[in-house]
Parts: C-alpha cells; sequence; structure tokens
C-alpha cells in the first residue's frame, strides 16, 4: 500500500502529465491552422541581420532518405501552385512560370549586391546546377528584389561571376511590386526592403522546390509534416552553422532526383 508521500508523488506526476498532454496537443493544433491559412512562415522568417535564423515547421529530415516523401504544400484545402509571373531574365528575354513547366525547379530571392547570405544562396545552387547538368528538366528562378539596380546586364555579369551557365537558370528582374507579391504572397517567403539592413533589403535564405507541373513541393518528415522549405545558408561542405541548425543541400539533390523521376 502506497504512503503518503508515494499517493502525492503519483498525483503530481499524473497532473504534469495532463497538462503537457494539453500544451502538446495546442501546439499541434496551432501548426495545423497555420498550414491551413498559408501563413506558416510570415513570423518565421530570417533576415541577413540574424544570419540564418529562420524556423520553419519541422526541419528534422526522414531517418532514412531513400522512403520520404516529396509531397505537396496544402494550403485552405488545395494544393499551392507558384503563381503566373513574367519578368525579364538576364537576357533581356520575357519568363514566365509557363517556361518552367515541364521542368523540376528552385526558385530563390536575392540581390546581386547582398553582402551576407547571397553569395552562400549562389553557391549552394551552381552545386545543384552542376549536379544536375545533364538533366534537361532541371531549372532555377531567380528573382532580385532590388530590380531598381539589377538590371539585366548587371545580371549577366553576376552569371559570369559565379559561373551560371544552365540554359533554364533565369535570374529575374521587372516591377518590384510585383516581385515582391510574388515573393510574400506568391511563395510565402519573407523579402523587405530595409535601409539599416546589411545591403539595405532584409530576406529569407530559403529555397522554394516546384515540380514539373508547377507545384510547390517539400519533403515530410518522419513525423508526415513537411519541411515547406530548404536552408539555403548552409552549404553541404559547412555542414552545421553556428546555430545548430544542419545544411539541406543534401536532402534537396534528393528531392530534385525524386520529381525528375515523377
Amino acid at each position: 500500500m502506497p504512503t503518503g508521500s508515494n499517493s502525492k508523488k503519483k498525483y503530481t506526476y499524473i497532473w504534469v502529465s495532463a497538462i503537457i498532454l494539453i500544451f502538446g496537443t495546442f501546439a499541434v493544433y496551432e501548426i495545423v491552422m497555420r498550414l491551413e491559412k498559408g501563413t506558416v512562415v510570415e513570423n518565421d522568417r530570417m533576415s541577413e541581420k540574424s544570419d540564418d535564423k529562420v524556423k520553419s515547421v519541422n526541419t528534422i529530415p526522414s531517418k532514412d532518405s531513400t522512403k520520404s516523401i516529396v509531397g505537396f504544400i496544402v494550403s485552405q484545402g488545395e494544393k499551392r501552385k507558384v503563381p503566373d509571373f513574367e519578368f525579364y531574365n538576364q537576357d533581356s528575354v520575357l519568363i514566365s512560370n509557363k517556361d518552367y513547366l515541364g521542368k523540376v525547379y528552385v526558385v530563390e530571392f536575392f540581390f546581386t549586391t547582398c553582402p551576407t547570405i547571397c553569395p552562400i544562396m549562389t553557391k549552394n545552387l551552381v552545386e545543384l546546377q552542376e549536379t544536375f547538368k545533364d538533366s534537361e528538366d532541371f531549372g532555377v528562378a531567380s528573382f532580385t528584389i532590388n530590380p531598381r539596380y539589377d538590371t539585366p546586364t548587371v545580371l549577366t555579369a553576376y552569371a559570369n561571376k559565379y559561373g551560371i551557365t544552365d540554359k533554364d537558370w533565369h535570374l529575374m528582374t521587372g516591377d518590384k511590386d510585383k516581385i515582391y507579391e510574388l515573393a510574400q504572397q506568391g511563395f510565402y517567403i519573407f523579402a523587405n526592403e530595409d535601409q539599416e539592413a546589411p545591403g539595405g533589403f532584409e530576406h529569407s535564405g530559403m529555397f522554394a522546390l516546384v515540380d514539373k507541373n508547377g507545384y510547390i513541393r517539400s519533403r515530410e518528415d518522419e513525423f508526415g509534416n513537411p519541411l515547406i522549405y530548404y536552408r539555403g545558408t548552409i552549404t553541404e561542405e559547412q555542414g552545421v552553422n553556428s546555430d545548430g541548425e544542419t545544411q539541406q543541400i543534401s536532402i534537396l539533390k534528393e528531392d530534385i532526383k525524386k520529381l525528375l523521376a515523377e
């Protein structure tokens, strides 16, 4: 028969377990609601000030990457699709979302004078370019968030500087409001003009992955939750950043291969 002290401990453990269960259930509900509303990354942004502070929902990769699922991003009951866009690339050619149909491609928002995260992002994208150089169905869509400065001529110089050679890697410029609308409302990727930020802009260092039919896709973690985006500011060589976050270029490569095979 338990003593009074043991009985008291027993009921204390029961209350603690109940509290954990209640708060755990609430946290799951919040995540689901944010995904349904399409606001999962409104406050999960990274700026050039914070050096890779983005927190996305469940960034734990599957233990067995060969069995991981590259699922769809569902918002308000519908699979999220890349909205229509039309901008000029580094060759002054008008490029739209229709030019990417039939291709698996990675999306980023950057600017050429970025002094912090953009060079790392570009390096990672060049790594993807080299990995899939023999695939005609792979591409990259880079949208400048400083179109006033990043003209086609400037974008061409940037492409030459970093060894961008893939004919399906378009560095695009155009109307600033439309680019920001595409970033924030089309992809839910943060971008903002901020004179106090390094280079005058702050933005997310995340990559979005799009399939051949124009749907935004994402790996699901071991719990069946989407990563949403892939970290673009940590190289495979670096492995882990100062915050203990791991690189996701390796799993992005794996997921691109899976989508190319669909």
